[in-house]
């Protein structure tokens, strides 16, 4: 069951349950819990992954990119608060992010020049390259070029 189902479902047991809305729709988090990563001596608010996806397949399905996103995500133990996509025309590009309590995944694609720029911010325990199986499954790419950052990095 996709994520959104499960939330459905969470929010429809609730609201039989006399629950207010939204009151179990998204996962509740810990806002104490200092995201900040310490990592072979540095201290740093999280790893950012800037992924450029050339040729392939499935630029303008924002079902099949909303999917793909938040299935990375959960691969890389990251806690889904929210997605939202859009479907441009008349070339039918999508715009999108997957809203995590770790940072974030975000996505704008241009289906006319066969290519997709993806950001995956994310900070804690979460490893954003586990992301990328998922990205290159439902783009099968021709070629991907990944670059990362640290962020926040104090000094």
């Amino acid at each position: 069951m996709d994520h959104k189902a499960l939330a459905q479902v969470e929010f429809d047991d609730a609201m039989a349950d006399g629950a207010e809305p939204h009151a179990n729709l998204y996962p509740v988090v810990d806002n104490t819990k200092d995201y900040f990563i310490e990592r072979d001596g540095m201290r740093y608010a999280g790893n950012h992954l800037l992924i450029e996806v050339w040729g392939g397949a499935n630029f303008d399905q924002p079902d099949l990119i909303d999917e793909a996103l938040c299935a990375g995500a959960l691969a890389a133990g990251a806690t889904i608060l929210h997605s939202h996509f859009h479907h441009f025309s008349p070339y039918g590009g999508v715009s999108g992010v997957v809203v995590l309590a770790e940072s974030h995944i975000s996505i704008h694609t241009w289906p006319e020049k066969s290519y997709a720029a993806i950001d995956v911010f994310m900070c804690g325990d979460c490893d954003p390259k586990k992301t990328l199986p998922s990205i290159k499954k439902l783009f099968r790419p021709e070629d991907i070029e990944v670059s990362e950052h640290k962020r926040g990095v104090i000094k």
